[in-house]
């Protein structure tokens, strides 16, 4: 059964087009119309793109150190088959892998650059998806062990100048002693693939290499420095790995994804939420600009609703036909809100390289953004609740008027008549 009549429907269809001598009430109804439209789109477009944010910061960060690693205190993590053998063992660990991560200077083409050493087993290397799937140029397959091939970011491969075969000296402070000091350790390899992970961090400091070679490079023998641990549900990460840390006592520290990131991960949800309400004053304005045009359609309309109640219309048929004529409005608003900010996400990336050809303005840095494209990551549920808010928002403002239209006194305007 329909919620309005027949006589009803009529009605709302008559006041949401304009009549003669309504144009200024039209226009200020299609101005309440582009308000709702633009505040919808805005909190779409700017919670998808926090969310994507965030997601994808998350997912390149664990692909690349885990929900959480065990880290030597001197570097070197001795023992380190018994640890990773009791965190595989521990419920909800799903990984444990041994790596060598150590900071050192890259030298090529007579530029010198600081890099990050990531020493990892082959099976490793290959199975890792961060990696294998974002490769620009070469291929993993060749970094073997024992091989002199190495795999370098992509914006290191730029600042160095190199690429798929060519050749980089690492430098690493410890060396050999003489009578002088102790002399770095310089060896050169070959560039065998280049890597785009999409962060900026990762992409102009990261060098991988086999564990093995790692472990030469650096004079290790068969220690590694870090074990990075996966688990099934990083949001338990602290609570799945307690078990281990009497283990971990006194030959490194444990540290997870939220300790790691804590800085940057709490800085985007508080700035996630502060863009939620700054952008939802749109919609308060919109729903002030609907009540303001519907409360000018009601002035206007005084004396067909007091000839309405003389023909036998209720207080709350009119009630319900100006009601329907607000939501309408904002139920056109927020339709055209969630079409256009659907158009804009998908071109999203499109339209930030347009404003870099157009301006020569780089309006997305990698440097400064930390990933290196624009993501974004829609919620339904998310959305639903925006459109539930934004509905709620604009219902008090449309009651109101509404209200008044249905308080109107046939006899007391149409004395005057």
């Amino acid at each position: 059964m329909s919620l309005l009549s027949r006589f009803e429907r009529i009605m709302v269809r008559r006041y949401l087009l304009p009549q003669k001598g309504e144009g200024f009430i039209f226009v200020a109804a299609a101005f309440s119309v582009v308000a709702v439209a633009l505040g919808v789109m805005a909190l779409i477009v700017v919670m998808s793109v926090m969310n994507g944010f965030r997601a994808e910061l998350f997912d390149k960060v664990v692909g690349l150190n885990g929900h959480a690693v065990i880290q030597g205190f001197d570097g070197r993590l001795g023992n380190w088959q018994q640890i990773a053998d009791s965190a595989r063992k521990t419920p909800g660990v799903t990984s444990a892998l041994p790596l060598v991560e150590q900071p050192l200077m890259a030298s090529a083409n007579g530029r010198v650059e600081g890099v990050i050493l990531r020493g990892m087993r082959l099976p490793d290397i290959l199975s890792n998806k961060t990696l294998t799937s974002n490769v620009v140029a070469g291929d993993f397959k060749s970094i073997t062990p024992g091989s002199g091939r190495i795999a370098i970011g992509s914006k290191l491969a730029d600042q160095l100048g190199a690429g798929p075969g060519s050749e980089i000296s690492l430098i690493s402070p410890e060396g050999r002693s003489t009578v002088v000091g102790t002399v770095p350790r310089i060896v050169t390899y070959t560039v065998g693939a280049v890597f785009e992970v999409g962060i900026y961090d990762y992409d102009k400091a990261f060098v991988v290499m086999p564990i093995e070679d790692a472990q030469t490079l650096l004079m290790l023998g068969d220690s590694v420095g870090v074990i990075e641990v996966q688990t099934n549900n990083p949001d338990r990460v602290e609570e799945i790995l307690r078990p281990l840390q009497p283990l971990v006592a006194g030959r490194g520290v444990m540290v997870d994804w939220r300790q790691m990131n804590s800085a940057l991960f709490s800085a985007l949800d508080i700035e996630r939420v502060m863009m939620f309400i700054i952008v939802a004053i749109i919609v308060v304005v919109a729903a002030f600009n609907i009540a303001s045009s519907l409360i000018m359609l009601v002035r206007t309309k005084t004396k067909d609703i007091a000839i309405l109640r003389t023909m036998g219309a209720s207080r709350q048929t009119v009630l319900r036909i100006f009601m329907t004529v607000g939501l309408t409005i904002g139920m056109i608003g927020i339709l055209i809100g969630l079409i256009v900010g659907a158009i804009i996400l998908f071109f999203r990336q499109g339209a930030v390289d347009l404003v870099h050809y157009v301006t020569g303005a780089n309006a997305w840095d990698p440097s400064v953004r930390i990933l290196t494209d624009l993501p974004s990551r829609t919620d339904p549920v998310e959305v639903a609740a925006i459109l539930i808010v934004t509905l709620l928002l604009i219902f008090p403002a449309v009651l109101f008027p509404a209200w008044k239209a249905a308080r109107t006194d046939p006899v007391q305007v149409l004395r005057y008549e």
